[in-house]
């Protein structure tokens, strides 16, 4: 009879327990330029919400190096264009081999779950991308952004350090000159509301 419930216990506890080898082995560091519809600075940084309701978004992800298990990542980039909770368009790269795309495709739920959910497409597509300290311009088929640093105190930009979510690290503060996305599905043009850019590092925990 104890052998019998040892065995049980055994099976429940294989059944339950997480599999930690099944867990994908990643890593991402990126730089993050978005443009969004809230007032500067958004909210939604801090760990608060949006200040303009819907949140319309593009986001741009640079990765500067990276992988998925065996896939190099580095230097692969993809725009998303978004209404927050509600819908995305994933634009990729256009010179991405297919397992770099599959790859991106398979880390969208685990690094990007917030634009993976509401998925409308995910397609490779020319991306434009010029990012300096003063200027940030970014564009793919149906969304554009440009930007201009803001300046605060002897005219430096204005950082912002030690936001809660390790993608907005390194944060520097910037305002729209014009954030649109012009499909006939979803359209939306802004100017004068909040953008910025940051560095983001995450990965799988060992």
């Amino acid at each position: 009879m104890r052998t019998l419930l040892a065995a049980i216990a055994i099976g429940l506890v294989a059944l339950t327990a997480p599999s930690r080898a099944a867990d994908p082995n990643w890593h991402v560091t990126a730089t993050v330029a978005e443009s969004c519809s809230c007032t500067v600075a958004c909210p939604c940084n801090f760990g608060g919400e949006p200040n303009r309701n819907p949140c319309e978004g593009n986001r741009l992800i640079a990765i500067k190096s990276g992988h998925y298990e065996n896939v190099d990542l580095g230097g692969v980039s993809f725009l998303v264009t978004f209404t927050m909770r509600s819908w995305s368009k994933i634009y990729v790269t256009d010179n991405v081999t297919d397992r770099q795309m599959a790859a991106v495709e398979a880390l969208l739920p685990i690094a990007f779950a917030g634009f993976h959910r509401g998925m409308l497409s995910f397609t490779k597509a020319p991306i434009t991308m010029d990012i300096t300290e003063k200027r940030v311009r970014f564009s793919g088929p149906e969304s554009s952004v440009d930007m201009e640093v803001m300046r605060g105190f002897d005219g430096k930009s204005v950082k912002i350090l030690n936001l809660p979510n390790p993608a907005y690290q390194d944060y520097t503060q910037y305002k729209s000159v014009s954030h649109k996305h012009t499909a006939a599905d979803h359209a939306f043009s802004h100017s004068g509301t909040n953008g910025f850019t940051s560095t983001m590092d995450v990965g799988s925990k060992p």
